[in-house]
């Protein structure tokens, strides 16, 4: 029967990867300050007012400081919903690393100017857009067209919330063209759907960050079986590499976190960019779907004034 480690070796004890309720620290200090025994409560007021610092401290460092013992330190780190000081730590400097413009927030200098929220959204977007203008290959986009235009099965994913947004509407885009297309953000329906690709199939990937495990793991299964992967997201990154045709844009983020992130946008225009290129590299069987499309919307609704012609 094995023993359970002594309590004061616990800060020795690896993080361990995907724990959930041990993630955000800073979270479960607050919930849990005022509320700890007296002495873990030393160590939390510490700690709060020296999170830069307590980063690069050992656990005797920090109990000297705090004028408690180090089995106190690790007790107040399990009570934070960690194993020990040293996931303590991991998890405190993960929070920080993410967390400084969420805990001090820059000035809003659009605000300042008396910039509205559409000014200030569509300031966001000229400047992505503007950036990608200069960043994209005409020649990279001509290869992904040729793709999409001779593929018979066309599966688009994307994991989080703009780039699953993203992948649902590229797959709405390109059934209206008369390509089989589906989209999925389930990240084990993904690993399967890439397994049953071959050559010939495309896999099309939307990532703003291209480092989701999710994602580059399908990428490599689907290419492993001589699909054609596409993806768009930043350059130099795991994705990219992974990918057959990768459509790369490394884009500006506005500093204000209450405004909504524009590569989304930049994501979807080039999505649209190569549903009108294919569209029109298939030009009389697209016209042909998207009459029959809008004759069937007319039958069902009983509506024939103007509507958008290309939806």
């Amino acid at each position: 029967m094995t023993e359970n480690p002594p309590e004061s070796s616990l800060e020795d004890l690896p993080p361990k990867k995907g724990r959930t309720g041990a993630g955000d620290v800073i979270s479960a200090l607050h919930h849990h300050d005022g509320k700890l025994a007296t002495q873990e409560q030393k160590v939390a007021d510490y700690v709060k007012a020296h999170l830069e610092d307590v980063s690069s401290m050992n656990i005797a460092d920090l109990a000297a400081h705090c004028e408690v013992s180090t089995p106190t330190v690790i007790r107040f780190c399990r009570t934070l919903g960690c194993d020990g000081f040293r996931e303590f730590k991991l998890r405190l400097a993960q929070n920080l690393a993410v967390s400084r413009q969420y805990l001090s927030p820059d000035p809003l200098p659009d605000a300042a100017r008396g910039d509205t929220v559409v000014d200030q959204i569509l300031g966001a977007l000229f400047a992505a857009t503007n950036t990608m203008r200069h960043q994209i290959e005409p020649e990279v986009l001509d290869r992904a067209k040729e793709a999409l235009l001779n593929t018979q099965h066309l599966l688009f994913a994307g994991i989080g919330g703009g780039s699953s947004n993203v992948s649902q509407e590229a797959a709405n885009r390109f059934f209206r063209l008369g390509i089989p297309s589906v989209s999925t953000s389930d990240s084990y329906i993904l690993q399967m759907r890439a397994a049953t690709l071959k050559a010939g199939d495309v896999l099309f990937l939307i990532s703003a960050s291209g480092e989701a495990d999710a994602i580059v793991g399908a990428a490599e299964i689907a290419g492993g079986y001589g699909a054609t992967t596409i993806c768009i997201t930043k350059p130099n990154t795991r994705l990219a590499n992974a990918c057959s045709i990768p459509i790369v844009v490394d884009l500006p983020e506005d500093r204000d976190i209450h405004k909504p992130t524009a590569s989304r946008y930049v994501h979807m225009i080039l999505v649209d960019a190569l549903a009108m290129a294919v569209a029109q590299g298939m030009a009389s069987e697209t016209t042909e779907n998207l009459r029959r499309i809008r004759a069937s919307l007319t039958a069902y609704h009983g509506r024939t004034g103007p509507q958008p012609l290309g939806d």
